[in-house]
């Protein structure tokens, strides 16, 4: 049987990585800004282009920036890995289910109808290895008639269940069985939602040998396979803020801003559709970025398209995307300056709506409308119902419910969303991100373009609060309310609280934006510094809360953690320290581009300038 593929590159290898994508990008961006037409230029252009008197030492300025950036992306990419292995199995929302679809496909079973794929031999013997049926000792609330994770042994390694031809497809379900009243625990719900994602699974699988294999060690290779679908978020993040903000120092924060939220690296780090539901939508709102500061080329809005039909074609959420796009080319912030000009982008604007879109519904979007003819409904549910109707609990009771789980489970409810934050914690980091947000459009240079993202998450939270009515109206339960379905417009949040911080930082010299970046760099390395303690608080509390009973010490819970974990105690602690060590470099860096900013004078021409969609594509420092 082929050895599958559990373990992630070194810290070296991320980092070389990430250098070679963002000097790529940056390249790109330097040759041919956002919104201007390719073709020769003039030798001087550049040099004329430049921030700075020096162009020698703007190239420092820029390579730190480049470095920063990427080694920023290799830590946010590094703490979800680190969720990957500290969660323990299947103690992420729907792991035994997402598993389960993404072995269908590697075995050829296929993509049965909502409601008819049922959970295999395999599968269901691997959650019963995996202890999934007891409470860990950080559940909010006791259960008394349930067992005790921390009192069931570890299952050990050679007793565990390999999945694989004999035991990875369940029996077939007649096509069109009601199974409303089935065992839950039975239903593979997952097939309510289009296979993209448990395609590229199952070929992730099949890659990594892991197909036929132990399923602790499969459900490490998907939990890694998602940690690579996020690492790119960070860097369409700062290419957002670039051009939103026009400054390297702004953008840099809005890369780290992922590390305040715990709960995004749990979840990035767990088997999840959500993975590719949030590199989607980050590609897509650096594009609707790009295109209202006015990219009008008919490739972008090909590519948009495509981006977004690729979201489409993994969960419904991304739907929600579709008006930003719209709403990003009605409200671009058109180059011509004469009437008849400006009057002529009118139907080029209609044509490259129509474009994206197109492409959109020809990639993802055709499947929904399958749905509504099929099964008579966009999004069909594959999940016997759970909860018996009770009295009417009111209005209030609605909005309160939905509200507070939305906030707690996006900043942190981990596990089977059982491990809470303490309320002050949540509350206090959905303030803080709100008021960020309002400082950021009251001051950014390009507060349309930032208007245009921050839709995005605005249309999310009250699409998931409208499609949790219908359910409550009808049996008085509040469901499907998780904010991990907020993920899929992280990097808009990112640049809304990245530029919120920036603004802050540099008020008081905000209309000089270049002298403000070089004055406010020193936030670089101050939210490098939060930003890493917050992720790291937030693990030791999850690691209490999954591992650690009683009473115990610090050493049995350890013991605990490697004894249900695929990797030995000396692999689990090579993993922790290379995350400290890109932590480390990360900080370093941050602080030499600190410096470097500082210590490079604009020319007065430089700071004269207003940032434009040009120079949030160049940089500004």
């Amino acid at each position: 049987m082929p050895t599958p593929l559990v373990a992630v590159g070194t810290g070296v290898e991320a980092v070389t990585v990430a250098v070679v994508v963002t000097d790529a990008v940056d390249a790109v961006a330097d040759i041919v800004p956002c919104g201007e037409p390719s073709g020769p230029r003039d030798p001087g252009e550049r040099a004329r282009r430049l921030p700075y008197a020096d162009a020698v030492r703007d190239d420092i300025a820029l390579a730190r920036y480049r470095v920063a950036l990427a080694l920023i992306t290799a830590l946010v990419a590094v703490s979800a890995a680190c969720w990957a292995v500290l969660t323990p199995a299947f103690r992420a929302p729907d792991e035994v289910q997402h598993l389960n679809s993404a072995l269908r496909l590697a075995h050829g079973g296929g993509w049965p109808a909502p409601g008819e794929a049922l959970v295999s031999p395999g599968v269901d013997a691997a959650r019963d290895e995996a202890a999934l049926d007891t409470d860990v000792p950080g559940r909010y609330i006791d259960r008394t008639d349930k067992d005790q994770y921390v009192d069931v042994p570890p299952t050990p390694d050679g007793e565990r269940t390999v999945v694989g031809p004999g035991n990875a497809l369940a029996d077939d379900v007649a096509p069109g069985t009601d199974t409303s009243t089935w065992d839950v625990e039975e239903i593979d719900q997952m097939t309510q939602h289009p296979p993209l994602y448990y395609a590229v699974a199952a070929g992730w699988l099949r890659l990594t040998g892991a197909a036929d294999a132990r399923w602790d060690h499969q459900l490490l290779a998907l939990r890694l396979l998602d940690v690579l679908l996020f690492a790119p978020v960070p860097l369409l993040a700062a290419g957002a803020t670039r051009l939103v903000t026009g400054s390297r120092t702004a953008a840099l924060v809005a890369a780290a801003v992922p590390l305040f939220l715990p709960q995004l690296g749990h979840i990035m780090g767990s088997v999840t559709n959500d993975a590719l539901v949030v590199l989607t939508g980050a590609g897509a709102a650096y594009l609707c970025a790009r295109v209202v500061t006015g990219d009008l080329r008919w490739s972008t809005a090909a590519i948009l398209g495509g981006v977004v039909g690729l979201g489409l074609l993994t969960k419904v959420m991304a739907a929600f995307t579709v008006p930003v796009v719209v709403v990003a080319y009605l409200l671009v912030a058109a180059r011509a300056r004469g009437a008849g000009e400006d009057r002529a982008l009118g139907p080029r604007r209609l044509a490259l709506v129509g474009l994206s879109l197109g492409v959109a519904f020809a990639l993802g979007g055709w499947w929904w409308l399958r749905n509504l003819m099929e099964f008579g409904t966009v999004q069909p549910v594959g999940i016997p119902e759970r909860f018996e109707p009770v009295a009417d609990r009111g209005p209030w009771y609605f909005v309160s419910t939905t509200v507070g789980h939305l906030t707690w489970s996006f900043f942190g409810s981990f596990g089977l969303l059982d491990v809470r934050v303490p309320h002050v914690v949540y509350w206090t980091g959905a303030v803080v991100l709100a008021a960020l947000c309002v400082v950021a459009l009251a001051r950014v240079p390009h507060r349309r373009a930032l208007a245009v993202l921050l839709l995005q998450p605005a249309l999310l939270w009250g699409a998931v609060i409208a499609n949790a009515w219908p359910r409550f109206a009808e049996t008085g339960w509040v469901v499907a309310v998780q904010g991990r379905y907020m993920f899929g417009a992280i990097a808009a949040l990112a640049v809304g609280v990245g530029s919120g911080i920036w603004v802050l930082a540099t008020l008081r010299r905000h209309a000089r934006a270049r002298r403000a970046d070089a004055a406010g760099a020193w936030i670089v390395p101050a939210v490098l510094a939060g930003g890493i303690t917050v992720a790291a608080v937030g693990m030791e509390f999850a690691f209490r809360g999954f591992y650690r009973g009683p009473g115990e010490d610090l050493g049995t819970a350890l013991a605990r953690w490697s004894g249900w974990s695929p990797l030995g105690g000396a692999q689990l602690g090579g993993w922790f320290l290379v995350a400290v060590l890109v932590a480390a470099a990360a900080v370093v860096v941050g602080l030499r581009y600190a410096r470097s900013v500082r210590t490079v004078a604009p020319t007065a021409d430089a700071t004269a300038r207003t940032p434009t969609a040009a120079a949030g594509a160049t940089g500004s420092e």
